[in-house]
């Protein structure tokens, strides 16, 4: 399995517009953070994107990513469903339709922003893309990989993580209930959202990530929905060995499932 982090930044992005502080003047290229996304290469060859952030044209483009065969959502906040429009290409690409993955509230909110996207006419053509939703109430499979959905708190609300494999992604996490600590064992990777050092009402700080990874003890953890306040370099030069900051374009290897 593949992972690549298509975005890493939180709603804003990094630079923030109108901003001169030493993150947004930054040279280092790691430093640039589009709105966060993930797009995973399964072992059975599909091509999974998690999110689609308001950056989806700029990521596929930065990226090389040219194909797509199913999305994932893990809710309906701006910054992770509003790059949806460009589905449509996609669509072109793959010849038909696309599955999109999401839980019922966040189904529902898709269907009221983009109801053109499940119910245009045909003529319409490829003007307009083409979803096919399915309701995430549990495990389910994509192929033949199956996708373990992780119940976290955003604030006061509950959305998704997921866990494929050895992989776990949870971003826009404030809050680990006990129940989904149980389904986070024995990760090589987890990737978890750390906004900043000072404490957020919605998000994990940089040390409540940290501690949380200790907690779960993957081989590894990444961190992202990273806003301004972290410059790349001289945060991962402070966290622990196993822990570091993800960044955009970074791409990760890991084992076949079952492995």
């Amino acid at each position: 399995m593949k992972v690549t982090f298509l975005g890493s930044g939180t709603s804003h992005g990094v630079p923030v517009i109108g901003c001169r502080c030493a993150v947004c003047t930054s040279d280092d290229p790691r430093d640039r953070r589009f709105r966060p996304s993930v797009l995973v290469e399964q072992d059975d060859g599909q091509h999974v994107l998690v999110d689609t952030a308001t950056d989806l044209r700029s990521q596929a483009l930065a990226f090389g990513v040219e194909r797509v065969d199913a999305v994932v959502f893990t809710h309906s906040h701006a910054d992770h469903i509003f790059g949806l429009d460009e589905l449509r290409r996609f669509n072109n690409l793959r010849g038909g339709p696309l599955p999109v993955h999401a839980d019922a509230p966040t189904l529902a909110d898709l269907r009221r922003i983009f109801g053109y996207a499940f119910d245009s006419p045909p003529e319409l053509g490829g003007g307009v893309p083409r979803l096919v939703p399915h309701e995430i109430a549990g495990p389910f499979r994509i192929a033949d990989t199956t996708w373990q959905p992780v119940p976290i708190l955003h604030g006061k609300r509950p959305i998704l993580g997921f866990r494929i494999g050895g992989f776990a992604y949870l971003t826009d996490c404030s809050h680990l209930p006990e129940v989904s600590r149980a389904l986070l064992e024995g990760l090589d990777l987890l990737v978890l959202g750390a906004l900043r050092d000072r404490p957020h009402p919605t998000h994990f700080s940089l040390a409540e990530a940290v501690e949380t990874a200790r907690m779960l003890r993957p081989a590894q953890a990444l961190f992202t929905h990273i806003s301004h306040e972290l410059p790349h370099a001289a945060t991962c030069a402070r966290l622990p060995a196993s822990m570091a900051l993800a960044y955009d374009g970074l791409t990760v290897e890991l084992p076949a499932a079952g492995s």
